[in-house]
């Protein structure tokens, strides 16, 4: 998040009116929920993760152990199950 100058960015009259509730404070505005993107879109994690876990589930119905997979992909037995037991 980087600050912006209201002044180069808003109306005279909008900043006025603005003043009339707050004064000399930082105010946050958030984007649109619209277009907001989810965690991981923009970088495509997301989407590296959807396809992991997928990976992890068809081995794992092929018959490799959680141990086994936990050692492939560097997580936890644990982490595992949780990705197994979702799909």
């Amino acid at each position: 998040m980087k600050y912006v100058r209201v002044d180069s960015v808003l109306p005279e009259d909008l900043i006025k009116e603005i003043q009339k509730y707050i004064q000399g404070e930082y105010i946050y505005i958030p984007s649109c929920p619209e277009s907001r993107k989810k965690w991981g879109e923009k970088s495509n994690n997301r989407d590296y993760l959807n396809n992991r876990n997928a990976d992890i589930c068809r081995k794992h119905m092929a018959g490799q152990t959680i141990r086994s997979l936990a050692e492939e992909f560097y997580l936890s037995d644990s982490s595992i199950k949780k990705i197994i037991y979702k799909k």
